[in-house]
């Protein structure tokens, strides 16, 4: 049943200066996925989105498609 890829690999914080891993939970037109689609639990699913407001805040990542 433990379907989430940070419980499996028992990680508990996610950083979001690293942009390679956020980068997998964006959509092609830079939204957020969703839980159905990320298959994570809902505590990572709150922890990605937070990162990834973050990493969009300091330009790290971006707002909208390039």
């Amino acid at each position: 049943m433990n379907n989430c890829y940070f419980c499996k690999k028992n990680i508990n914080e996610i950083d979001f200066k690293d942009t390679n891993i956020l980068e997998n939970y964006i959509s092609r037109a830079s939204k957020i996925k969703g839980k159905k689609k990320t298959k994570l639990c809902a505590k990572h699913q709150r922890k990605i989105a937070l990162a990834i407001k973050r990493a969009r805040f300091l330009g790290l990542l971006p707002y909208i498609p390039e």
